[in-house]
């Protein structure tokens, strides 16, 4: 044990590089998966640390792609996991101030899913298989990107090495079924925490993360779309949504609310993006309501197209719940997309959708119990051009001061910085 606290102490003076400020930060950022092409604002995070000068190594523990914007992904092979039959041993031998927590854990607390469960084990192994990598790149800071696999990852590095590391939390790490199996013990240890709405950084206070400690900086855009004018001709209404196809996007709901729509006499067309378990589900709620012929379900699209498809839009519709398992959204990146590029916001108060759009000065904030009051407010965005020119305009200004990633990365790269005093 005094051995190991010895080890500690001389990895953290090891790290105390003189001349850091002099000299770019050398982080090693650890994905889950990376690049996912349903996570684009974490490409832009990298893209913008990059651009700044930041010397990023990056991990992805499952999966992913060789390289990202001519910088090598460092993907962990899961045959290596093979590896750790002689690791496993070797740690539980000469590091028990490390192997006895998550011994103790395994026996005294349950993982709050199988999902989960992996997710952890899949941290650790990497842990294990990487640790004399991660030793010898000797990074200023380890960077998990999730509270999950990659924060078990570089916690685990922490307590055999002394790796200074930061971990981001957001609400699938907080919320779904009651939070990640060993957050707290995560988030205790981490120099500073990275969330992306107020509502993550209330619960992660609540979990006892010092606020000091916690960073809240959100996604954002590189470059802002140019805003297009309000359609002059909207007597048929051009609804979207863009959201992978799970419990928690509500879809029930938003079935009813296209139903509710053709019941109002409301001319439109809908179009729903993305992919997921509930489809099946959702095409046989529009067959039994008869929408089939109003509300397409186009799949998952690249990014470009997803674009297109905001340009085609007038309204973007987002009918977001707590989900059975707890899970729900913080702010989907897709809101302040469509606000970006002036398409209107209808959206439910679920989570932290109402950080962005404001009822009646950014957009609309509607229940999704109440589709007809839902068709009412469509029906007044599709017929009162003052309105809707006020409210793109009112969500545009809220994009420029909130949603620039370039701002907002440069938010987080001082706040690595801060981590490494």
């Amino acid at each position: 044990m005094a051995d190991g606290i010895l080890r500690l102490a001389a990895t953290h003076r090891r790290r105390n590089v003189p001349g850091l400020t002099d000299r770019p930060l050398r982080i090693a950022y650890l994905f889950t998966t990376f690049p996912k092409s349903t996570e684009t604002f974490l490409q832009r995070e990298v893209t913008a640390l990059l651009a700044a000068g930041v010397d990023l190594r990056l991990y992805s523990l499952l999966g992913g792609g060789d390289e990202f914007e001519g910088v090598p992904v460092r993907r962990f092979r899961l045959g290596r996991l093979i590896e750790l039959i002689w690791i496993i041993p070797w740690v539980a031998a000469t590091r028990w101030d490390v192997f006895g927590v998550i011994w103790r854990g395994l026996w005294t607390r349950r993982a709050p899913s199988w999902i989960n469960f992996w997710e952890n084990m899949l941290g650790a192994g990497f842990a294990g298989i990487f640790r004399r990598e991660l030793r010898q790149l000797e990074p200023d800071l380890i960077h998990a990107v999730w509270g999950t696999a990659p924060a078990t990852a570089a916690w685990l590095l922490h307590r055999l090495d002394g790796h200074r590391y930061t971990a981001a939390a957001h609400a699938y790490d907080i919320y779904k079924r009651g939070g990640d199996w060993w957050l707290n013990e995560k988030l205790a240890e981490a120099q500073m925490v990275h969330t992306s709405t107020e509502m993550s950084r209330t619960a992660l206070i609540e979990r006892g993360v010092p606020p000091e400690r916690i960073v809240l900086s959100r996604r954002g855009l590189p470059r802002f779309p140019v805003c297009r004018p309000l359609r002059s001709d909207r007597t048929e209404l051009r609804i979207l949504c863009i959201a992978r196809l799970v419990a928690k996007k509500g879809f029930a709901h938003q079935v009813r609310i296209y139903a509710a729509l053709r019941d109002a006499g409301v001319r439109y067309t809908a179009r729903i993006v993305g992919e997921g378990p509930e489809r099946a589900a959702l095409q046989a709620q529009l067959t039994e309501h008869g929408l089939t012929d109003r509300v397409i379900l186009t799949g998952h699209l690249p990014s470009t197209e997803v674009w297109a498809q905001l340009t085609w839009a007038d309204i973007l519709i987002h009918t977001g719940v707590v989900a059975p398992s707890g899970d729900r959204d913080g702010l989907p990146n897709v809101i302040p997309e469509a606000m970006a590029a002036g398409v209107l916001v209808v959206t439910s108060p679920a989570a932290a959708t109402t950080e962005a759009v404001q009822e009646g000065v950014s957009g609309r904030v509607v229940s999704v119990d109440a589709p007809e009051r839902w068709a009412e407010v469509l029906l007044e965005l599709q017929t009162n051009a003052g309105l809707a020119e006020t409210l793109r305009v009112n969500a545009r200004d809220w994009v420029e001061r909130e949603y620039d990633s370039n701002r907002n990365v440069a938010r987080l790269q001082a706040a690595f910085r801060e981590a490494l005093k």
